[in-house]
């Protein structure tokens, strides 16, 4: 399976509310995109500084970027995703 694919198989988990499903598939990788997703991980967890250190790792996202509307960033994710393909 591809990065992108595995990615898109951990919005589609993260989406369902599957957090430690998605948390295992996004830290085996260590490109921007998974660096994003996996900060929406910890944002959804409620752990902020490690959410914001993931942050600082995607090469220009930002915390306050959707606020604590984790389900519209983690919907902006799939669309790079799709848009990537």
């Amino acid at each position: 399976m591809s990065n992108q694919a595995h990615l898109k198989q951990a919005v589609t988990l993260a989406q369902a509310g599957d957090w430690q499903a998605s948390h295992l598939i996004a830290q085996d990788y260590t490109d921007a995109v998974a660096n994003w997703l996996h900060a929406v991980l910890h944002k959804i967890e409620g752990d902020t500084w490690n959410s914001q250190y993931w942050y600082a790792k995607t090469g220009g996202h930002q915390y306050e970027d959707y606020g604590s509307d984790t389900m519209a960033e983690l919907a902006a994710i799939a669309d790079w995703l799709d848009a990537a393909d």
